[in-house]
């Protein structure tokens, strides 16, 4: 099927920055941490297990992806409060009921509605992938919630990675046209490319297993619906209006085969970012879009720091 080749081939373009971003993290070991589920009523809906006391952090993970991706950076964290999001459709969680009419604003204003309900002001938040983008929605809808963000190898606009001269206007058709192959896969095609794709993602192979298995527990028309409303937005030009402190953490190693280069990625990061205040960008020396387990020890440093500076 054409559709479904070209959105294999998108995903793998965008594979260390979004698509299949599923999968699991190991606990490990680190500072003990009290643990405490505070889970919404409905299945369907963004469910949260606040983890440990201390500095409040919002993590949200990426397309596909369990609230378990960010365990392990948490409890490396010392006095923290990890708000571990679990977004619905994903990694076997119950999808949303009725479905959205637009995935991400939804998600979006659950979260603040959870801020909100948890008298949550200025909190950290901590977005991967689809993630990030969740986490400039909530700055730019709710300043007064939303404190220091950090975004894990996430772009306002990732369509333009795709086609650079993509816009709103156009990229409809051909968002619409991965939606609607990636609904109408049969389903060993869809699991071998899935299966394709996750490799790519990380370069963990105690990971890779489980990032497969997420991928096909997660709901698809989720997948579809929240790969959509991610294309078709652009937010390059809104972020001006963001005035807390934004660490932006990226990934170029696994395009190092492809030609890709640190200073060739780090250009395309600047070139996203241009509009957003103070902005600052790291680029990971090793990491695949998996950062929190890819190369962990740099991506809690840095977490460590920017925290201690803006906290």
């Amino acid at each position: 099927m054409k559709i479904f080749q070209a959105l294999w081939y998108a995903m793998k373009a965008l594979a260390r920055l979004v698509m299949v971003g599923v999968a699991m993290a190991v606990l490990g070991t680190g500072p003990a941490h009290a643990t405490a589920v505070d889970k919404a009523a409905v299945p369907g809906t963004v469910q949260v297990e606040v983890v440990g006391k201390g500095l409040p952090l919002l993590m949200i993970p990426g397309l596909n992806s369990s609230a378990e991706v960010w365990r392990e950076t948490c409890l490396a964290l010392k006095n923290v409060q990890c708000h571990l999001v679990q977004l619905p459709g994903f990694a076997g969680a119950a999808a949303a009921h009725p479905r959205p009419a637009d995935f991400l604003p939804a998600m979006r204003d659950e979260l603040l509605d959870y801020l909100q309900a948890q008298q949550l002001s200025k909190v950290a938040v901590i977005g991967h992938s689809l993630g990030g983008v969740l986490a400039m929605q909530l700055a730019l809808k709710a300043p007064d919630a939303v404190g220091p963000l950090v975004i894990v190898d996430s772009l306002p606009f990732y369509a333009a990675v795709m086609n650079p001269q993509a816009t709103t206007q156009n990229v409809g058709m051909m968002a619409g046209q991965l939606r609607e192959g990636l609904l109408a896969a049969d389903e060993a095609s869809f699991n071998a490319r899935n299966d394709a794709t996750a490799k790519v993602l990380t370069r963990s192979t105690q990971h890779l297993p489980e990032l497969q298995r997420w991928g096909r527990d997660s709901d698809r028309t989720s997948m579809a619906d929240a790969m959509y409303s991610m294309l078709v937005r652009d937010l390059r030009e809104d972020i001006a209006g963001i005035h807390t402190p934004v660490l932006v953490l990226g990934s170029w190693a696994a395009y190092q085969s492809m030609g890709g280069t640190e200073a060739s990625t780090r250009a395309q990061f600047q070139a996203q970012y241009a509009k957003l205040p103070g902005v600052q960008i790291e680029m990971s020396a090793q990491g695949y879009h998996f950062l929190m387990w890819d190369d962990p020890r740099w991506l809690q440093e840095q977490l460590r720091r920017f925290l201690a500076a803006h906290s």
